[in-house]
């Protein structure tokens, strides 16, 4: 899914998106607001994961958006 249409479409988004990262918070969403580099260092930070695998998690997470 375009990166634009990601950041229009963010409000829905974000629902699926804590769905799947539960130890977001709305305030990590809030900042994320779409960005994806923001939602990987997030990831990184909330799961104590490496950049690599954090990005594999968003490629798949857009992947299912399409």
């Amino acid at each position: 899914m375009n990166t634009d249409i990601i950041k229009g479409k963010w409000k829905q988004l974000s629902g699926q998106t804590k769905a799947q990262w539960n130890k977001l918070t709305d305030d990590d969403l809030g900042v994320v607001e779409g960005n994806r580099e923001y939602l990987v260092g997030k990831l990184q930070e909330r799961y104590g994961w490496a950049r690599d695998r954090a990005e594999t998690e968003v490629n798949e997470f857009e992947s299912r958006l399409n």
